[in-house]
């Protein structure tokens, strides 16, 4: 105590945090350890995420607005205390935004919904589950060309078509597209990464792991995976290392032209798809209907 009071008496203006460091050190006290974080943050419980083809999205987020609507409704006639605030898409799975944690009644109501509704194709849509923990697995032991035709080359529907037919992929939810990547570019074997969700403690991923399944002739095991989250890439402005969430900008950018309007609507609003007479020879205007036929180089290079 008389050593702080010393201090003070040196340094009058001086704070109590400065005063401790200086103290601190007189003393020889060791500076304590960082505090190290093994843990990402990961995503808010309030939502619900149901993968689905890129066709069903595109049926199903026109009328956004609707669904909101009668989500609800059936909720509140289950007596449920769950409400649906949003619906938002990107290109493998809707999500739907949640005032509270959904229990596993009100996920059967909104796959219900989902299946039923107007021109989706309920055969491309996975049941509804919760943010949980992602995990990393390879699949190894398998050629490029599995089959006697050599121009016929493994691809990731016929893995996913196998994955579902096996019973030890029970209840295991797929958190993205398998990739079939061969192992080096003259070699004639495969690596199929796959990333599941699983709870934080990896009781599904430590059920695989070391597991050996057919498909045809061939054994196939499961491996772990390191982790390879990779780098967020933002919707709405495309640039990296944040998600459309966090995006500081108030409108779209798109992704081809990098104009201040969403990328769809780029052949209406985009200067290549426009009349331009000015030019040698003249500029003609995309037709309505077919796609930009412009090339663009990355907006990020």
């Amino acid at each position: 105590m008389s050593d702080v009071i010393k201090i003070k008496e040196t340094f009058p203006s001086m704070r109590a945090k400065g005063i401790d460091q200086i103290n601190s050190i007189v003393k020889g006290s060791p500076k304590p350890k960082p505090c190290i974080q093994i843990t990402t943050k990961s995503f808010s419980r309030k939502q619900v995420i149901i993968l689905m083809g890129n066709d069903n999205i595109e049926k199903f987020m026109k009328n956004s607005t609707i669904h909101v609507t009668n989500l609800n409704r059936n909720l509140m006639n289950a007596k449920s205390e769950v409400l649906v605030d949003f619906i938002c898409s990107d290109l493998l799975r809707v999500t739907v935004i949640t005032n509270k944690v959904l229990l596993s009644s009100d996920l059967l109501i909104i796959e219900k919904y989902v299946k039923n509704s107007e021109n989706i194709d309920s055969s491309q849509v996975d049941s509804p589950h919760l943010p949980q923990s992602k995990f990393y697995l390879k699949i190894i032991g398998i050629p490029f060309y599995p089959y006697r035709n050599l121009q016929d080359c493994l691809s990731s529907s016929d893995v996913k078509t196998v994955i579902k037919q096996n019973q030890i992929f029970d209840n295991v939810t797929l958190t993205s597209k398998l990739r079939v990547i061969k192992v080096s570019p003259k070699s004639d074997m495969v690596i199929i990464w796959i990333d599941i969700w699983d709870a934080q403690s990896g009781v599904k991923a430590k059920g695989l792991i070391n597991w050996y399944f057919n498909v045809r002739r061939y054994i196939m095991t499961i491996r772990a995976a390191n982790t390879n989250p990779g780098i967020p890439q933002c919707k709405n402005c495309w640039k990296w290392s944040h998600l459309m969430f966090f995006c500081k900008i108030q409108d779209s950018k798109c992704i081809k032209c990098n104009g201040p309007h969403k990328s769809e609507n780029h052949c209406e609003f985009g200067w290549c798809c426009k009349t331009n007479e000015k030019t040698n020879p003249p500029h003609l205007e995309t037709k309505k209907g077919k796609p930009c036929p412009h090339f663009f180089k990355c907006t990020n290079c």
